[in-house]
C-alpha cells in the first residue's frame, strides 16, 4: 500500500528537476513546460505470480486499494503526469482475466472504472487530516521522505460542474468518520464504494464479491469512509 506513495515522491523529485533544468537553460515561460510519461504502474507479487509462469495474478481487495491509491496519485500529480500507463490490461497482471466461460473482472478493474468514468476535468488541491500508518514501508525510504496516512485523497472537478472526490481507506480494520468541507448539506451526493467482506477476498469464476455499490448521500453531518474501501462520492457543485 505504500508503494505507490514512493512513486509519489520520485514524480515530484523528477518534476523539480525539470523546473530546475527549465529555470538553469533560462527555458522561457511560453515554451510549454514537458510532462512525466509513467509506464508500466500496477500492483504485483512475484512470489504469488511468477513472471516465469505467466504473471496470471488473482488480485485480493487489498490489491484494489492499492490500485486506487495508484491512481489517486496520479490525479494529484497531473500537473507533472501527462500520461501514466498500466501494466497489463489482460491475464498477465492484469484487472481482466480470459477463461473458456468468458472475463473475470477482478478486484482491480473496480476503482479503474470508477476513475476512467469520474476523475475527469481538473484536479482540485484537498486537505487531509488523518492517522498515518507507522508500520513498516516497502522500500524502507518512505518513512521520512513522504506521509503515509490512512485516508488517501484525491479531486476533480469536470466541465460540467460535479465534484468528484475519491477516497481509499487503507486500514485494514477500521472505518474513519471525516467532515467534509466543500458539500452542503442537503446536496445530492451519488456515493460509489469497492469494499469486501476482507482485504483477502477475490473475484473468481461466478463468485464476484467485490463490486461497486451505489447509494446516496445527504451531505448532513460526517461521512463515514468505510474500512479497506475505495469510495468516490460525486455532487454538483
Amino acid at each position: 500500500m505504500t508503494s505507490p506513495r514512493a512513486a509519489e515522491r520520485a514524480i515530484e523529485i523528477t518534476g523539480g528537476l525539470i523546473d530546475l533544468a527549465r529555470i538553469e537553460n533560462k527555458v522561457p515561460p511560453t515554451c510549454k513546460r514537458q510532462k512525466i510519461c509513467f509506464d508500466e504502474w500496477n500492483v504485483w507479487d512475484p512470489v504469488r505470480a511468477p513472471g516465469e509462469e505467466g504473471g496470471e495474478e488473482s488480485y485480493t481487495l487489498s490489491d484494489a486499494l492499492a490500485v486506487g491509491v495508484w491512481l489517486n496519485v496520479f490525479v494529484r500529480q497531473a500537473k507533472y503526469v501527462g500520461m501514466a500507463n498500466i501494466a497489463q490490461s489482460v491475464n498477465v497482471i492484469s484487472p481482466l482475466m480470459t477463461t473458456k466461460e468468458g472475463i473475470t473482472k477482478q478486484t482491480t478493474w473496480w476503482p479503474l472504472l470508477l476513475f476512467s468514468k469520474y476523475m475527469r476535468g481538473s484536479t482540485i488541491a484537498t486537505h487531509v487530516r488523518s492517522p498515518e500508518y507507522e508500520g513498516a514501508t516497502e522500500p524502507n525510504w518512505i518513512r521520512g521522505a513522504i506521509e503515509t496516512p490512512f485516508l488517501d485523497v484525491s479531486a476533480t472537478v469536470d466541465d460540467h460542474g460535479f465534484v468528484n472526490l475519491a477516497v481509499v481507506n487503507v486500514h485494514e480494520t477500521k472505518s474513519f468518520a471525516v467532515d467534509l468541507e466543500g458539500v452542503k448539506e442537503g446536496a445530492d451526493v451519488q456515493v460509489y464504494t469497492v469494499t469486501g467482506e476482507n482485504v483477502r477476498v477475490v473475484n473468481k469464476g461466478d463468485e464476484n464479491p467485490v463490486g461497486i455499490a451505489e447509494s446516496k448521500w445527504d451531505g448532513k453531518g460526517a461521512y463515514e469512509f468505510q474500512k479497506a474501501s475505495v469510495t468516490l462520492l460525486r455532487w454538483k457543485h
